[in-house]
């Protein structure tokens, strides 16, 4: 028992197999974020309410506690040959506890006290997480299998002691301390397939009890922490049994609370950069359970910060789904596009995502239906007065420069994708209230073109001192060069300059007539937009069709020409 147990120690309080909150130093509130989930949610011992009565004790008991601890005997330091003594005894809990329920399956006084020395025992097994250099004694005398036998217990409350004991043991900055050991426990774990047996256990799970509903939240604490320290098996996790499970979690009609949120930076972390579980999600109707979990968002703000955050990651999750084509059909035909230009026009806090969202929806040709259906609903009156007008960042989503970004990106996809009609409804908007929107859009183009003037001449300064030193600047070189020059504004402004080049090229001789204008009166130049429309179409996304590829690269430098 340490310091902080000892001071919260209630003589009175009763004693049994149920899980205390906080009595093995791993509970943690529901409520906290991914930091404080990692790093225990317990006060320190300086943080005990001021006053005659600390944690239920007198200050002169207080006192005697401290004394007692000062004075106790240090323990010796976990060695191999104690933790083998320990799991040996361990295994024995574990056999009795087995040869007992087998004996007496009716009768569960007669199996209950080895129940609870069981418990006891795994409680003790916490320590070893202090020492992961040992986790290997724990590959090999199979005590691995024996906890992922345990996770399907009859008695949950010896299974949630196991997932508080996995998810110490798991701690990335516990596996750090050891790789060697780390890897043989996560193989070991993995080769258990320990996610379709926590899976397994969280199905029968009820999050009205508080215990279960910390068990669930320990549950995805290991998955986390798995996923973290192995990226690459987010995959095999989501296929066996977990994608279906957060999806269901998600939809279920529960009150918010941290388990959803928890939930939903889970689901996050298997669909970033991952077209399997991309595909999977879309094919687990998982779309449609994202739109219908935000739909709630289009008039009414999220309630807490914790709220806020489960929000953006649905939207993140959404976002990363669409980069799926296959996912794209499905959002139009779940009415995703009506969902996100009702947040448009509604100005809540899901205004900034949803933007985000059309911009992966609409962007490159696989985007063209979704373009089309998005003038037929009307969101040209949407998007518009945001391009006039930036929102403000608010407390969710992007802030208004990478807004910029988004909204110039979704007009640039529409002038892109539109044709007929639609295309020319498009183009109208721009000689509209005598050009205001051309005049937008130099306004963006100059400012943009400044922001990157400022990063080049730093670039160069860079270069210079590089070749001072003799150093090459070599193709890695350039290339983080120029994620720098993107990164600071190049985007944006290729993204404007592109739609410039559109509206000129295809829209009344009026609007090309307006952007000459306003670049002679701002000292403009036709030569710096054409260089900068040149540079985006040699470095055009890395296209799986070699072929689309050329074909926009051709389209863009003919529009070039055009200017």
């Amino acid at each position: 028992m340490d310091v902080g147990e000892l001071l919260s120690f209630q003589p009175d309080r009763p004693t049994g197999i149920k899980r205390k909150p906080g009595e093995y130093g791993n509970e943690e509130s529901l409520n906290g974020d991914r930091r404080k989930r990692r790093g225990g949610g317990g006060a320190g011992f300086g943080a005990a309410p001021s006053g005659e009565d600390r944690g239920g004790i007198s200050e002169e008991q207080r006192e005697k506690i401290l004394k007692m601890v000062e004075e106790e005997p240090e323990t010796e330091p976990m060695d191999e040959t104690t933790l083998k003594k320990m799991l040996l005894q361990f295994e024995k809990r574990v056999y009795k506890n087995q040869e007992m329920r087998v004996k007496f399956p009716d009768l569960p006084e007669k199996f209950m006290e080895s129940e609870v020395e069981l418990h006891d025992m795994i409680q003790e097994l916490h320590v070893i997480a202090t020492a992961p250099e040992l986790y290997h004694v724990l590959v090999e005398l199979n005590t691995v299998q024996s906890l992922l036998q345990l996770l399907t217990h009859d008695n949950t409350d010896i299974a949630l002691a196991v997932v508080d004991l996995l998810q110490e043991l798991t701690d990335v900055d516990t596996l750090n301390e050891s790789e060697e050991g780390a890897e043989s426990l996560i193989d070991t774990l993995l080769e258990g397939q320990i996610v379709a047996v926590l899976v397994q256990n969280l199905e029968r799970l009820d999050e009205t009890v508080k215990e279960e509903a910390d068990g669930v939240h320990s549950s995805l604490g290991i998955i986390e922490n798995i996923t973290e320290f192995r990226p690459d098996i987010s995959s095999e996790a989501a296929q066996q049994g977990l994608m279906v499970w957060l999806l269901k979690r998600i939809k279920a009609k529960m009150p918010f609370d941290g388990n959803k949120l928890y939930v939903s930076e889970i689901l996050s972390i298997l669909l970033q950069s991952n077209d399997e579980n991309r595909q999977l999600l879309g094919d687990s109707d998982g779309i449609d359970v994202l739109l219908q979990q935000l739909a709630s968002y289009k008039r009414h703000d999220p309630v807490s910060r914790e709220e806020i955050e489960m929000m953006e990651n649905l939207f993140n999750c959404l976002c990363s789904a669409l980069m799926l084509p296959g996912n794209r059909n499905k959002f139009l035909r779940g009415e995703g596009l009506q969902l996100m230009n009702l947040m448009l026009r509604e100005k809540k806090m899901s205004r900034n995502c949803g933007i985000k969202v059309l911009d992966h929806a609409m962007a490159g040709a696989e985007g063209a239906d979704n373009c089309t259906k998005f003038v037929d609903i009307l969101g040209l009156r949407s998007v518009f007065p945001l391009f006039m007008k930036t929102p403000k960042r608010n407390k969710a989503g992007p802030g208004m420069e990478e807004l910029e970004e988004h909204i110039s990106s979704v007009i640039a996809s529409l002038l892109r994708n539109c044709q007929g009609t639609q295309r020319q409804r498009l183009v109208n908007k721009f000689t509209e209230n005598d050009h205001e929107k051309v005049e937008r859009l130099l306004e963006l183009h100059f400012k943009y073109l400044e922001k990157v003037r400022a990063v080049d001449d730093h670039i160069e300064q860079e270069k210079n001192r590089l070749l001072r030193n003799s150093e090459e600047i070599d193709e890695e070189v350039e290339d983080r060069f120029y994620m720098q020059r993107l990164d600071a504004g190049l985007f944006t402004l290729q993204l404007v300059d592109y739609i410039m080049l559109e509206i000129c090229a295809t829209g009344p001789a009026s609007v090309k007539q307006r952007v000459m204008r306003i670049l002679n009166m701002r000292g403009g130049s036709v030569k710096t937009i054409r260089n900068i429309m040149r540079e985006y179409a040699g470095n055009i996304g890395d296209a799986k069709d070699a072929e689309a590829r050329e074909a926009e690269q051709n389209r863009v430098l003919q529009l070039v020409d055009k200017f």
